[in-house]
């Protein structure tokens, strides 16, 4: 069961990532801090690269890294956006939704299907995410749904849940047909690649910004490459589902951060809700 150690691995390096992208995002606008967690996550995986070598890379890899690559660089401003405009431990819980979507995405990208836990999980998911805004309740039963859907971070983040259950398929897809090393570098490549003519249109003078903060930028690319180095490797152990069903736990530890760093209030009401998300992932693990 080493995945599963490695799984928590990647949930909290995730959660030490998403501080890093809200204080990065105190002096810079999302264009910034999305291509700056690209391009230094590619940069930290060049001596791995070099250690591991290259193996051969078929078409499937191509295809592969052109989804995820698109999706992913789509994703990484929607989910600096989200943190940026709404409390980090409301928009960050909503990410637990991803293993949601993939009892959809994942059966017809990789073939695999849930199970009765899985469907139990479901359940206790979407209950967590009607109690992180339960205080919203005297306004209708429906009124917490109806909260996240109006303000901007959790809505963004909604779609970031579900993009990302399609692309953590095709990081599979990747991983099986590279290595784990090779595909998050073309991964991160690409996403800089891309991103780098909207940060070049969007942001004025961003070469001199990222100069000012250049440690912190690179420091959020750090933990951010090591994050994902333990999650691409879970992935050739286990179920695409289980790995980021166990990495959507660093919804709590991004709660807690969120509290005890940024003083964000509603702890208990948010707690308890990414509390039984986290219940309905464990489910989804057996």
């Amino acid at each position: 069961m080493i995945w599963l150690i490695f799984g928590i691995l990647t949930a909290f390096f995730e959660a030490v990532k998403d501080v890093f992208g809200k204080q990065n995002l105190k002096k810079n606008d999302e264009y910034v801090v999305a291509w700056s967690l690209a391009f230094f996550s590619a940069v930290f995986l060049i001596p791995l690269v070099f250690f591991a070598g290259i193996p051969p890379l078929n078409l499937q890899f191509w295809m592969a890294l052109s989804v995820g690559g698109s999706l992913n660089a789509i994703t990484a401003i929607l989910y600096i956006k989200a943190i940026k405009l709404s409390d980090l431990s409301l928009t960050v819980p909503l990410v637990a939704l991803t293993p949601l979507f993939m009892l959809l995405t994942s059966p017809l990208i990789v073939g695999e299907y849930p199970n009765l836990f899985d469907c139990m999980g479901i359940f206790l998911i979407v209950t967590g995410s009607y109690l992180l805004n339960i205080k919203e309740k005297s306004q209708g039963y429906l009124a917490p749904f109806k909260a996240l859907l109006r303000q901007p971070g959790p809505k963004l983040m909604l779609i970031v849940a579900f993009l990302w259950s399609i692309t953590a398929n095709f990081d599979k897809i990747g991983v099986q047909n590279s290595s784990p090393i090779v595909w998050l570098f073309a991964l991160f490549t690409s996403m800089s690649v891309i991103l780098l003519p909207i940060l070049l249109y969007k942001t004025p003078n961003p070469a001199r910004k990222i100069a000012r903060d250049l440690p912190m930028l690179a420091t959020m690319g750090f933990f951010n490459t090591l994050g994902v180095i333990f999650q691409m490797q879970a992935l050739t152990m286990t179920l695409v589902v289980q790995v980021i069903a166990l990495k959507r736990t660093s919804v709590l530890m991004g709660v807690l951060f969120g509290h005890f760093i940024f003083k964000e209030k509603d702890i208990q009401q948010r707690l308890l809700g990414a509390a039984i998300m986290i219940g309905g992932v464990f489910l989804i693990i057996l």
